[in-house]
This record gives structure tokens, sequence and C-alpha cells, in this order.
């Protein structure tokens, strides 16, 4: 059984539990507990790539759209860029800042679209949550579980917004994707600067990155 791909598969997975939904009235959204909002949207994952073959089939552009309407309302994706770019962020000016996100965003989501076509008969389980009732940062630990297959690791931290929980960092087989992509970053914002990595991360895009390891990935 192939790391690589496992991984892919569970974030994979993590993206598309949160395009397949969220469903519910904001009010219900932010009154709801994180455990709970994971695996209710989970519930909905399978129905949801059954129901559309471009998302099945890993459409880039599909998927983005998707990003755009559906999963970023409920991300923290400017603290998720910010802590993968580490302390260079406060050093980027406003227009980088921008960039960084833009060019990030597609990143995450043309390497990992193309492993939406391996979401079929899996199941997340989520564990019981153990955080006092006024913690506002709190990690949701689950197992992704496909027949004849051993259980890939998935967890989420979020946190407490006046519109509900927000995910803004994902653990997958072990490994958080911030610090990975922040060790990555760094490297090259010491040889390039912050210009040098939005170039990377550009040119990165513009290729196939379903063919290559993605800046951060490991083999």
């Amino acid at each position: 059984m192939s790391v690589v791909i496992d991984r892919r598969t569970a974030l994979a997975w993590a993206v598309a539990s949160s395009l397949a939904g969220f469903a519910g009235s904001a009010m219900a959204q932010a009154s709801e507990s994180p455990e709970v909002l994971i695996q209710r949207v989970a519930a909905e994952l399978i129905e949801a790539v059954k129901s559309d073959a471009a998302l099945r089939n890993g459409d880039t552009g599909r998927v983005i759209a998707l990003v755009d309407n559906r999963l970023l309302p409920h991300v923290n994706f400017t603290r998720m860029t910010a802590s993968s770019v580490g302390r260079f962020w406060r050093q980027a000016t406003p227009e980088q800042k921008q960039k960084l996100q833009a060019e990030f965003k597609t990143l995450l989501v043309r390497t990992y679209s193309g492993a939406l076509s391996q979401v079929k008969d899996q199941t997340l389980v989520v564990k019981p949550l153990r955080a006092n009732p006024g913690d506002t940062e709190v990690i949701v630990r689950s197992e992704l579980r496909t027949p004849g297959r051993d259980p890939v690791q998935l967890d989420y931290r979020v946190e407490k917004t006046e519109t509900g929980w927000k995910v803004y960092d994902l653990n997958v087989l072990g490994v958080w994707l911030v610090e990975t992509y922040r060790g990555q970053f760094a490297q090259e914002i010491n040889a390039k600067g912050l210009d040098g990595l939005i170039a990377a991360l550009a040119q990165r895009n513009r290729g196939n990155a379903t063919e290559k390891p993605p800046i951060g990935s490991k083999s």
C-alpha cells in the first residue's frame, strides 16, 4: 500500500468533505460542535462524489469552483497560508500576501484533485472530542477507513469564530500540512525571497501538479 497515495487520498477526503456541502443555516453551523460538523459533512461526501462526475474524475476547474463556493467560507485560509509561510509572512506586502494565498490555494486544489477519484467506499470515523467547554481551538481526530486497508489518521485543527468552527490545518498520517509546507517554503524564501516563492508556486501550478510531487510533499 502506497503511503503517498493514501496521504493524498486522505487529504482529498478532507477537501472533498468540505466540498460536500456544509448544509444548513449559518446559525446552525455556528452552534454546531466541531466534531459534529466534521462527521456530518463526511456522511454527505460519498453521495456528493457519486452524483458529481466532474468531481469524481478530478476536474480541476470544477474542484476550484466548489472550493471557492463551499470550502473557503469554512476554512481560515489566511491563517493557513500565513502559518505555512511562517515568520516571513510579516515581511510580505499586501500584494504578496494576496498572491501567496491564491497560489497556495491553487497548489493544494490541483495537487489533490486527482485523488478525488479514489474516494469511493471510504468512511470517516470521528473520535470523541477531548476538549474543555471553553476551548476556542481544538483538534478533531478521525480515521479514514477503507475496506481491506489499514485506517488512515486524519485530524483537523479548528478554531471557533463568530460564524462557526473553521479548519486551519490538517494532519494526514501523522504529518501536519502547515508544518510540512513551512519548512519547504522557508528554504525557497531564504534562497530567492518571497517573490521567488510566489514564482515557484506559480510555475508549479502551471505544470501538471498530479504528475510531479508538489512543494512540501513527502514520498
